[in-house]
Parts: structure tokens; C-alpha cells; sequence
């Protein structure tokens, strides 16, 4: 799992508006949560691992055993997040950050669609 973005990230645009994230996989997803302390990361690839283990006898197997375990893995945590932007900033809680969560032992490169949506200020 990999931090994003943070709330230091910065638009200058004269909208009122919001950030609107997908990832374009079934083995990936995107999640909100704490972005300082590296030891989050981790503690939430072990309880996900933990979760749904590898050596669980999936059906669905055709690209390893990683396979469905990353597809429910992305299901728990979603493929997409909403996220205001204010004053130019994304509106993000203190300890906030966009995680890209990989959930493959070795994925390829990843797609991620962003899309910024507002009215103008008046």
C-alpha cells in the first residue's frame, strides 16, 4: 500500500469543487486514512492478509494465488473516493491521506482517473 496524496497538495482554481478519484482495476483500490505513521500502512496489509489469505482454495486463480484475494481486498476497500477542495486545498482531517492500495504480490503499472467537478465562485 502507497500514500497519494496529502492535504499540502495544492490547485489554485476560483471554484467551489471536489476531487473525485477511481482506480481502473479489480486488484487495486483507494482509501482515506491516516498518512503520517507509516506503521498504519502496515498493520492494514496484515489484517487484510490475515483476512483473506492466500491459501484460502479460490476457484478463481487463473493469475496466482494472489488473484481473489486482491479482488476482495478492493471490494472491502472500494475503487473510488469523493474529496472536497477549499480555498484551493483538498479538505483532508489533520492525519489524512489518498491511499493507492495494491493488493497483488506483482502488479503492473496502474491507472488512475481524477476528475475535478465545481461551480465557479462568485
Amino acid at each position: 500500500m502507497m500514500g497519494v496524496l496529502s492535504s499540502s497538495s495544492e490547485w489554485n482554481f476560483p471554484f467551489r469543487c471536489c476531487l473525485y478519484s477511481l482506480v481502473m482495476h479489480t486488484s487495486a483500490s483507494l482509501a482515506l486514512n491516516e498518512n503520517w505513521d507509516p506503521h498504519v500502512r502496515a498493520d492494514m496489509e496484515m489484517f487484510l492478509t490475515q483476512l483473506v489469505p492466500e491459501s484460502t482454495p479460490f476457484k478463481h486463480s487463473c493469475e496466482g494465488p494472489d488473484d481473489m484475494p486482491a479482488h476482495i481486498k478492493a471490494c472491502f476497500l472500494g475503487s473510488s473516493l469523493t474529496i472536497p477542495i477549499t480555498d484551493g486545498q483538498l479538505n483532508l482531517g489533520t492525519w489524512q491521506g489518498i491511499w493507492l492500495c495494491e493488493h497483488r504480490n506483482r502488479a503492473g503499472s496502474r491507472k488512475v482517473i481524477v476528475t475535478i467537478n465545481g461551480v465557479l465562485q462568485e
